[in-house]
């Protein structure tokens, strides 16, 4: 005679399949429960927990939240078994996916998913680009999502401010777990993102200013300013037409700007050496410059 142990044959795990009314987190009695609102899990009620159990679901518990009315769905976790009977509480962001009033009803279904390898956001709004390290805020902010669900737009707060992402992609399937998981992130340009235009700089030339410029003219007497004359009445070679232009005084640092107007900067960019001009007058007379002569004559 035979005799069966009862666990020779272990019972399969059955799937939970259950109405519920919907609420926010906002209406769950007691304190305010932030850790709710910026996570993906909801709370569901003590005999959700009673009949999970007896069904032998899979571990970790994940659920398939349906909309019948707009065949809205997404996935998520359960954070505890604490709400009233009949009810079950939600974050907004996902009520907004879900487009769930209060008092809706929604379907709950136990589902088994994938461990996720990849997922791709896109955030809203550029502003999320102001953010430091915007890789590692998203990373901490997933530790309290179960899952991901691709189309679903879900809420990150950083800052006392809440960032909108979407859901662009997630591999191998459309909804992943993400609970100990090494999944690689990438991030997709921001909603009315626009590159900045880089302005061209100025070529150098164009900003050179000459610091003897700001020199002021010099007033009153100054020695050897006037114009030599021959005796013969012949021009001088080394002579200056009066039309020619002054040479710029030397500039000399700590002499103030006296033409400076109030309300007006002046940057100087580049100076140049002196003695570095290219204009050098060619004609400019040189003493002893001539060609030489001798006075005897060379022998044939």
């Amino acid at each position: 005679m035979f005799q069966f142990g009862f666990n020779m044959f272990p019972e399969m795990p059955r799937p939970f399949n259950t109405t519920y009314r919907v609420f926010s987190v906002a209406m769950l009695p007691g304190n305010e429960r932030q850790d709710v609102e910026n996570g993906g899990k909801i709370i569901m009620p003590p005999s959700a927990l009673e009949q999970l159990t007896r069904l032998n679901i899979n571990y970790p518990m994940l659920f398939k939240l349906t909309n019948k009315k707009t065949n809205r769905k997404t996935h998520c976790g359960v954070l505890e078994f604490v709400a009233d009977e009949g009810n079950v509480y939600l974050p907004l962001w996902m009520m907004n996916n879900l487009v769930l009033e209060e008092n809706d009803f929604i379907q709950v279904e136990s589902v088994s998913l994938p461990v996720g390898t990849f997922s791709k956001f896109q955030p809203l709004s550029p502003d999320f680009l102001d953010i430091t390290n915007p890789k590692a805020v998203l990373e901490n902010c997933l530790r309290t999502f179960a899952c991901l669900t691709t189309g679903d737009v879900i809420a990150v707060k950083y800052n006392q401010k809440v960032y909108e992402l979407c859901v662009l992609e997630t591999k191998p399937s459309d909804a992943i777990s993400i609970i100990e998981c090494d999944m690689n992130v990438e991030f997709a340009p921001p909603v009315g993102y626009q590159e900045k235009e880089q302005v061209k700089k100025p070529a150098e030339e164009d900003m050179v200013v000459d610091p003897a410029d700001l020199m002021p003219e010099p007033s009153g007497f100054v020695a050897f300013r006037g114009q030599g004359n021959r005796l013969d009445g012949k021009k001088r070679k080394d002579s200056t037409s009066l039309d020619a232009p002054q040479p710029k005084p030397v500039y000399i640092r700590g002499i103030p700007d006296y033409d400076y107007q109030i309300g007006t900067l002046r940057f100087i960019r580049c100076v140049e050496k002196p003695g570095s001009s290219k204009d050098k007058d060619i004609d400019e007379f040189k003493a002893f410059s001539g060609t030489g002569f001798s006075l005897k004559k060379s022998r044939d």
